[in-house]
C-alpha cells in the first residue's frame, strides 16, 4: 500500500508511492520538482525579525569581548614593560642621558637605588626592580610612599625625586634630579598628558629644562621650596625661579605648584646634611 503522496510543483499532478516518479507522466517535469506532501515544510530562520537581530548583536558582543579580554591578558606583559621602560628613560633623562637604546643597562649604570624615605627623612629601604612603580602620584596618595633614587654621574652623587600635578587640560608631570648637598638643581625632565601644542606643551621641550639647572631649591633659610617658575618676565628670584612658557601661564603655575607641593613632601631630606 502507497504510504506517501508527491505533488508535482510544476503541473500539480499527484503522485502516490514510496518514492516520487522519475518524470511526471503529465508535464515531464523531473523528480526533482515533486514535493511530499503532507510532510512538514521547513521552517526559514527570519532574519529580519527583532529577535535574530537580538540574538545576533548579543553573540558578537561576547565574542569580541572575549578577544579584546585575551588580546589585553596576551600583551599586558609586554605593555607593563614598555611604560616601565618608558620611565626608566624620563627619569635619565633628567640626569642629561639622552637618547638611550639599552633603557636597561643604562639605567643600571646611573642610578644605583630607587630608595624609600623614612619617617625621619633619611633614606630606608631599597624598592625592589619586580616592585618599580610608574605612577609616583598613587605611590604617595594610596600607599604612603616617597621615592628617592639615588644616582651616580660622572662619579657625582645625584638624587633624583619624582614630582606630578595638574596643567591646563590634564596631569603634568616630572623629575627633579639635585646635586650631592640635596639644595642645587642638576637637570630636569617634564611632560603632560594633554596641554595645547605650542603653548603649555613646551614645558616637556629641551629648552624649558635648560632654565633649571644650577637653580637652588630651598629659600635661603632652608625652610621653605623656592624653586619654581614664575609668569613671563616676572622672575623676582632668578636664584630658584625661571620664566615660565608664553602663552601657558596655567601650565606654567600648574608646574609650580607641582614643584612647591611635591618637594615639600621632601623637606626632611632635603634639609638633612650629612
Amino acid at each position: 500500500m502507497a504510504t506517501k503522496k508527491f505533488r508535482c510543483k510544476v503541473c500539480g499532478y499527484v503522485h502516490e508511492g514510496d518514492t516520487a516518479p522519475a518524470v511526471c507522466p503529465v508535464c515531464k517535469a523531473l523528480a526533482s520538482e515533486f514535493e511530499e506532501m503532507g510532510a512538514p515544510a521547513k521552517k526559514k530562520l527570519d532574519t529580519n525579525s527583532n529577535v535574530y537581530t537580538l540574538v545576533y548583536a548579543a553573540v558578537m558582543v561576547i565574542v569580541v569581548a572575549f578577544l579584546l579580554a585575551f588580546v589585553n591578558s596576551s600583551l599586558r606583559t609586554r605593555q607593563n614593560e614598555n611604560i616601565k621602560q618608558d620611565t626608566k628613560k624620563q627619569i635619565l633623562a633628567a640626569l642629561h642621558v639622552n637618547n638611550v637604546t639599552d633603557v636597561n643597562a643604562e639605567f643600571a649604570r646611573y642610578v644605583k637605588a630607587d630608595r624609600l624615605l623614612d619617617a625621619d627623612g633619611q633614606l630606608g629601604e631599597t624598592v625592589p626592580e619586580a616592585d618599580f612603580a610608574t605612577s609616583y602620584e598613587k605611590e604617595v596618595k594610596e600607599r604612603g610612599r616617597l621615592h628617592v633614587f639615588e644616582c651616580e654621574v660622572n662619579g657625582e652623587m645625584k638624587y633624583v625625586i619624582p614630582v606630578y600635578g595638574t596643567g591646563l587640560w590634564g596631569a603634568v608631570w616630572g623629575y627633579v634630579a639635585l646635586d650631592d648637598d640635596k639644595d642645587t638643581v642638576f637637570g630636569v625632565y617634564f611632560s603632560h598628558a594633554s596641554e595645547t601644542p605650542g603653548l603649555g606643551a613646551e614645558i616637556a621641550g629641551q629648552p624649558f629644562w635648560d632654565e633649571f639647572p644650577g637653580k637652588r631649591v630651598l629659600d635661603n633659610a632652608g625652610s621653605s621650596v623656592a624653586l619654581g617658575v614664575m609668569k613671563n618676565g616676572k622672575v623676582e628670584n632668578p636664584a630658584s625661579e625661571v620664566d615660565g612658557i608664553s602663552g601657558g601661564t596655567i601650565t606654567s603655575n600648574g608646574v609650580d605648584q607641582m614643584l612647591k607641593n611635591c618637594l615639600a613632601n621632601y623637606m626632611k631630606f632635603l634639609t638633612i646634611k650629612e
